[in-house]
């Protein structure tokens, strides 16, 4: 079994959990995800499954885009729904639709975000929710993230009351906490907030109308037409750069081989996929730290041409 299998994942559930109950319908130990949802998020987790595993760092990094919804008037200990009050501020004025977007388009490109406590970033080797579930609070690196857009779902002039809710839309880098963004927004119209709901709508090529729930994966398996839902390796690879190679360099590929970075290639930064000309990913290349004008693998993917 390999492939890619586009998971609607369901609150209450971590992404470990998820990876936890597959592994029993599917029958099979090499399954891995491809970035943690907190589990009163739902959407979309893509899965790896056999071969595919070896991937999951390139869907992990590819861009992703969220629904959410931003509740103005109160702060939580975790940023979100599920955490404990920690500030309230009554919200004693109209916010205009025009200061929202004009907030909105205040967080779009690069921004520094601080991760929250209750996440699964490492501090001196200990993830920061671990610290926080012992109370403990410890200074958290910031770091960079690109918002590449935010967009207002909430057709209003006015947002009026003692809390306020709406919904935006974000397509953002690997890294991002929404539940951050949520507080950064509120913070910047003044008042504490959190992200009270969210949604990942898409994971690098995957969208939700790709997704299948856990109970459609049994009834597939059950069926034994899995296979047939399982997206080839290649479809999380679309966003990287290709170079074609023919057959005769291919069996040095999968040996290892040094290759001459192609002319077309020669400004890319990132990871190269080698394939053949029926568009096989046989491995992933990077160009060589010492050896200018050359490419090395990074990872070979298949030992054989199938």
């Amino acid at each position: 079994m390999e492939g890619i299998l586009p998971l609607l994942k369901p609150a209450g559930l971590t992404s470990h959990d998820c990876v936890f109950k597959l592994r029993k319908i599917l029958k099979t130990k090499k399954i891995g995800h491809t970035g943690t949802l907190d589990p009163d998020v739902t959407g979309v987790l893509p899965i790896c499954i056999g071969k595919a595993t070896k991937i999951a760092e390139y869907i992990t990094d590819a861009g992703k885009a969220y629904e959410g919804e931003v509740t103005i008037g109160f702060s939580t200990t975790t940023e979100d729904a599920s955490g404990e009050v920690v500030e309230k501020e009554m919200v004693n004025r109209t916010i205009s639709r025009e200061e929202i977007l004009r907030v909105l388009q205040s967080l779009t490109g690069e921004i520094e975000q601080t991760p929250p406590m209750y996440s699964a970033v490492k501090v001196n080797g200990v993830r920061l929710y671990e610290y926080a579930r012992k109370g403990i609070v410890v200074e958290r690196p910031s770091r960079k993230v690109m918002i590449y857009s935010i967009n207002l779902l909430d057709e209003r002039t006015e947002f009026a009351g003692e809390t306020i809710s709406f919904r935006f839309q974000v397509s953002c880098s690997k890294g991002t906490y929404i539940r951050t963004l949520a507080v950064m927004i509120g913070e910047a119209l003044g008042f504490p907030a959190h992200m009270s709901k969210l949604v990942r709508t898409q994971s690098a090529s995957y969208t939700l109308t790709d997704c299948l729930t856990l109970e459609e994966v049994e009834r597939l398996m059950a069926e034994g037409s899995i296979s047939q839902v399982l997206r080839p390796l290649e479809s999380a690879l679309s966003h990287l750069p290709k170079m074609q190679i023919n057959d005769k360099v291919a069996e040095k590929v999968k040996n290892g081989a040094l290759l001459e970075i192609p002319e077309n290639l020669k400004t890319c930064d990132g990871p190269i996929i080698a394939e053949t000309a029926e568009g096989l990913a046989l491995a992933i290349y990077a160009k060589h730290p010492n050896k200018q004008g050359l490419l090395k693998p990074v990872k070979v993917l298949r030992n054989e041409l199938e």
